[in-house]
């Protein structure tokens, strides 16, 4: 299999001509895997965006990593779903921002003497929400 060619099921994406975009693409998609991933903990900074912008950036960076990151067990199912349907299911958004939700809620409850911390927290949590509800809704 060359570099070109994206293994396994998925869209059929051919990489960036340019090695520098490449490089490009890869790092700016392992910088938001990982801010996905502190997302996951981080109350206010939603996951399912930056794991879907690292899908995005890998299937035109490196197929062995956007392979890797559509067969991973936990984020795959979410960014196959994504890559077929271009939506999150309702129920996807909804557990995401309730989540966002509570974890904030914890939070503020744990800055409420920090009034400077709180309010960054629960802007961030906005923002967080905010985006993940303009992410394209179908049923179910």
């Amino acid at each position: 299999m060359s570099d070109s060619d994206p293994p396994g099921p998925g869209p059929a994406t051919r990489l960036h001509a340019s090695r520098t975009v490449r490089w490009l693409l890869w790092g700016v998609g392992t910088l938001s895997l990982v801010l996905g991933l502190i997302g996951v903990v981080l109350p206010g900074l939603p996951t399912t965006p930056f794991i879907l912008l690292s899908a995005a950036c890998y299937a035109k960076a490196s197929p062995r990593l956007h392979h890797w990151l559509t067969h991973h067990r936990l984020l795959g199912p979410m960014v196959r779903d994504w890559e077929q349907h271009r939506s999150l299911t309702r129920r996807t958004k909804t557990v995401a921002q309730v989540s966002m939700v509570l974890m904030v809620g914890l939070s503020a409850w744990g800055l409420r003497e920090r009034p400077v911390l709180l309010a960054v927290v629960l802007v961030a949590a906005a923002v967080g929400v905010w985006v993940v509800a303009r992410i394209p809704t179908r049923g179910r």
